[in-house]
């Protein structure tokens, strides 16, 4: 099982994942689309918790940056 600080990684990167898949369809820019997605299944394939924490994070800041 999990430990919290991983479940938490888990719950709340997936959770900015829904918002930006949603706000990408709503736009309709396929970047944003993507980078949601990416942020709602990459924790189903991780298991180490500072990993979690930094692809999560990697990945907050590609949807900034990268947003058109």
């Amino acid at each position: 099982m999990p430990s919290p600080a991983a479940l938490f990684a888990m719950l709340l990167f997936s959770l900015i994942g829904f918002v930006a898949f949603r706000y990408g369809k709503r736009m309709q820019q396929w970047q944003t689309m993507v980078g949601g997605i990416a942020l709602m299944i990459y924790p189903y394939f991780v298991s180490a918790t500072w990993l979690l924490y930094v692809i999560g994070a990697a990945l907050c800041a590609g949807l900034y940056f990268f947003n058109e």
